[in-house]
This record gives structure tokens, C-alpha cells and sequence, in this order.
């Protein structure tokens, strides 16, 4: 069952509204659903859009954030709760312990490398948590073009390219999301011989 879900997304809000308007929203029905809301703990760009969306409806909302970027004064301080922590690892460890799926919204490398690393977790069945692309006005077709690249080159099997959920709609990706079985299939296309 799931009880939270983390969004990862960019501290940027991108040069269209629609990317914060997507992100409040998506906040928002979190909220509404009754799912926590768990995120990098920034009050900047989308991650700040995406926070006071599910505030806003009354969400839970629990950010973690490292020290370096708190003194920045970067930290939302409106939340549910928010954590301090040393390190980018640690952070992505914690935001990855409090959720059971995951929400990737526009972003850049970071969102980017967020995702990839919950993905290639599950593709090693360090876990079985689902996770998601909000796949804004598009943003997202050339990455599924390059992950369909990376199956057709042998990189990849289809059934780990088929772990990631694309949708255009939060509601249905927390449908699809609460829907998720991991495969059972190897990471490894071939097995290496001496």
C-alpha cells in the first residue's frame, strides 16, 4: 500500500508556466489522494511549486535537504517536516527510505540522476518501488526515445525499460504506480565467461 511518494523535479521552474502549473497539481492530488508528499525540501522552482500545491490542499509534505544548500537559504520552511543532512547521498538514501514510489517532473541532471538511480535499483531488486515520468507537454518523448535506443543497442531489456511508467495525468500515474509489480527478470543480458 502506498502511503508516500517522492517527486523529484527541478529547482528550476523552466521557462514555461505550464511546468509549475503541472507541479503544483501534481502536489496538489497527492494531497487530495491522501499520499505523503516526499522531495529535496527546497522552496525554489518546481520542487517549491510542487510543496505548496499539496500544502495548499492540506497535504503532508517532508522535505530533506542538504546542510550546504539549507545555508543558502534555500530550505522551505513551511513543511511537515524537514531534515538536515550532509550530503547529496544521504539525501537521495533518506528521500528513497521515506517513499514507496517515486514522480519524476521536468527537470534537469539532477532530477535526472535522481530517477535513474531509483531505476537502477530496482533493476537490481534492491527494491521493488515503481517509479514515474509526468511527461509535461512532452518534456520527456526524447528520453523515451533514448531508453527504446538503449533496448534496441542491447543495453537494456525490455523489461526494465518496461518498469518505467510515462503519463501526462498525476492521477492516472498514481493509479498506475499503486498497480506496479517489479519483474523477475535479471538485469544482465548475458552472463560474462572466462
Amino acid at each position: 500500500m502506498m502511503r508516500s511518494i517522492c517527486v523529484f523535479c527541478g529547482s528550476s521552474p523552466g521557462f514555461r508556466p505550464v511546468y509549475a502549473e503541472a507541479a503544483a497539481r501534481t502536489g496538489r492530488i497527492l494531497a487530495e489522494a491522501g499520499l505523503s508528499m516526499v522531495f529535496g525540501g527546497s522552496k525554489v522552482g518546481l520542487m517549491g511549486a510542487a510543496a505548496d500545491g499539496a500544502l495548499a490542499a492540506g497535504g503532508k509534505v517532508f522535505g530533506v535537504l542538504p546542510r550546504a544548500l539549507a545555508r543558502k537559504e534555500l530550505e522551505h520552511t513551511g513543511l511537515t517536516r524537514l531534515e538536515i543532512v550532509e550530503t547529496m547521498h544521504q539525501r537521495k538514501a533518506r528521500m528513497a527510505e521515506l517513499s514507496d514510489a517515486f514522480i519524476a517532473l521536468p527537470g534537469g541532471a539532477g532530477t535526472l540522476e535522481e530517477v535513474f538511480e531509483i531505476w537502477t535499483w530496482g533493476q537490481l531488486a534492491i527494491h521493488a518501488k515503481p517509479a514515474a515520468f509526468l511527461n509535461v507537454e512532452g518534456y520527456y518523448d526524447p528520453l523515451r526515445t533514448f531508453i527504446d535506443h538503449a533496448v534496441g543497442e542491447g543495453f537494456l531489456r525490455e523489461a526494465h525499460r518496461d518498469m518505467l511508467i510515462f503519463g501526462e495525468d498525476p492521477a492516472d500515474l498514481i493509479t498506475a504506480l499503486a498497480a506496479y509489480q517489479a519483474p523477475a527478470q535479471e538485469k544482465w543480458l548475458e552472463r560474462f565467461q572466462l
